[in-house]
């Protein structure tokens, strides 16, 4: 095992910054006293930081404060036009894509038809969507992060995928993240959807404010996300919450991997569509039964809800975080119809704690929370509180 030593001061200092925009985009505006004694830094590094934020249009200066005696203070806040990121997504039968600013709030959206894409015909499609979103936009391109792009599937390094994504075929072992920088000009980040989703729950959604939450994504496969200390947890292959085919009905339904009883043969929404006796990429119909209220749709419920119990559990034993939330492509009507049928949850491991928050709670970013978890990534990259660089390892 290598020792470890401290970080030298450009390190400190770029982990300093991110701190400061952490604090302030989850408390929001906040003076440079009210800064120092939240970060435990001196009123000195946090006038030098504040103001170099300044420069650099992350942070704005509002309006004064008069206090009852002294000088008035200066408030500082994110300043939403002083970056911008693009977010990409990929599915079997379309492309989507949005330009964020630093706040989250979209300025721009684009979605296109795609049938399972393979890289030629999706990376030009990509990259002719990213160039249109930033002409709509309007935006200075020399303000922009860089981009995001959340696709199904698993990964074996830096945006590379190692197993070819479900109903994306051609897309083995191809460096997506290179290619697509390559077309763009720009830094381009890569994550699957459920990874995508749970950063932008963590800066723009329900996860706001929390430094520790599982997220449960549901749609077509099931996943789900780590945060733990205010990162994303993504294991040494970064694979981690690829919880499909966990297990959870001993001896249960078979699985096309072989094992019987995964938890994504009942709760994803391939399961919907075999009780509705609908084809799988027939979004319509899901739609359309909650419109009509088809029983079948309780049906699936009863058989899912159970196997969603066990995985909820397993987060809340294994890594005790302050909520579980559930979110992903599934529509939100038919999530919430799931939802309202979880209790009983299994006990908590003290069922006598107060708690500040639910232990199950819905996304707040509905079905865009991956594209708009893919805009997130640049912007969480830049300002998210990285504390590894703290402790690097020597030679």
């Amino acid at each position: 095992m290598k020792p470890v030593s401290g970080t030298n001061l450009e390190q400190a200092k770029a982990h300093n910054r991110r701190v400061v925009i952490e604090m302030i985009r989850t408390q929001g505006p906040m003076t440079r006293s009210e800064l120092a004694r939240q970060t435990a830094l001196t009123v000195q590094t946090i006038s030098n930081i504040v103001g170099e934020l300044v420069a650099s249009r992350l942070l704005k200066a509002g309006e004064q404060r008069a206090l009852p005696r002294g000088q008035p203070v200066t408030p500082y806040d994110i300043d939403p036009d002083g970056a911008y990121s693009i977010g990409l997504e990929l599915e079997r039968d379309h492309a989507a894509g949005v330009l964020t600013d630093l706040s989250g709030a979209v300025r721009a959206r684009l979605r296109r038809p795609a049938a399972r894409p393979g890289p030629d015909a999706a990376l030009p499609l990509l990259a002719d969507m990213a160039e249109e979103l930033i002409a709509t936009a309007g935006v200075d391109r020399s303000r922009l992060l860089g981009a995001g792009i959340a696709m199904p599937g698993r990964y074996q390094g830096e945006g590379v995928t190692s197993l070819s994504p479900v109903a994306l075929p051609g897309w083995q072992a191809y460096p997506v993240a290179a290619r697509l920088e390559e077309r763009l000009g720009m830094p381009v980040l890569v994550e699957n959807d459920a990874s995508a989703a749970t950063i932008g729950e963590r800066l723009y959604g329900a996860g706001r404010g929390l430094s520790n939450f599982a997220y449960i994504w549901i749609g077509m496969g099931v996943s789900s996300g780590l945060v733990i200390d205010g990162q994303l947890y993504r294991g040494s292959q970064r694979n981690a919450g690829e919880i499909h085919h966990m297990i959870a009905v001993a001896g249960g339904k078979a699985c096309h991997c072989g094992k019987r009883g995964c938890l994504g043969a009942y709760l994803a929404l391939g399961a919907v569509h075999e009780h509705l006796g609908t084809a799988d990429d027939d979004e319509e119909a899901i739609l359309a039964a909650l419109e009509r209220d088809d029983p079948a749709l309780d049906r699936w419920i009863a058989e899912a809800v159970g196997p969603l119990r066990q995985a909820i559990d397993f987060y809340e034993l294994a890594f005790d975080p302050a909520t579980v939330i559930l979110g992903g492509s599934m529509p939100p009507a038919l999530l919430a119809r799931l939802m309202e049928r979880l209790e009983p949850l299994h006990p908590p491991v003290d069922p006598d704690a107060v708690r500040q928050i639910p232990r199950v709670i819905a996304g707040a970013t509905g079905k865009d929370t991956s594209l708009l978890g893919a805009a997130a990534l640049p912007v969480f990259s830049e300002t998210n509180p990285q504390f590894d660089v703290l402790q690097k390892p020597v030679g």
